[in-house]
């Protein structure tokens, strides 16, 4: 009976794998954090010029990175599922204020002004 448990402990240890494989073309953090920058300014330039492709926006950023539509996606779910997303995502925000400074103060002073002064991000990291 102990050696019945015993493997059946053994077959439940083995069978946990992860619940998504590695991608083939997996794109680094930093190359995924770029284009989710580069996305981020893509997606507020239809708000400045609604007439705007967002869809023919989104091709250029992948093409200017040279990556595929396919391995974003599959990296992105990736990273998803591995809970990484969100360090992502900050070294996006990180980009995107380095690229624009003024950003900063701008987005403290929105935050300042709806009462959530908490989660203020700002470049000293």
């Amino acid at each position: 009976m102990k050696k019945i448990v015993f493997v059946f402990i053994l077959m439940c240890l083995f069978s946990c794998q992860d619940y998504i494989d590695k991608p083939k073309n997996l794109i680094p953090k930093d190359q995924m954090a770029e284009i989710i920058a580069d996305l981020a300014i893509n997606d507020q330039a239809t708000y400045m010029y609604p007439n705007t492709n967002l869809e023919a926006g989104t091709r250029y950023v992948l093409k200017s990175h040279h990556v595929k539509s396919e391995d974003f996606v599959e990296s992105f779910k990736y990273y998803v599922v591995k809970q990484k997303m969100q360090g992502i995502t900050e070294d996006a925000q990180g980009i995107l204020l380095k690229k624009d400074p003024k950003a900063d103060q701008y987005i403290k002073d929105k935050l300042k002004k709806n009462g959530n002064p908490q989660n203020v991000p700002t470049l000293s990291r």
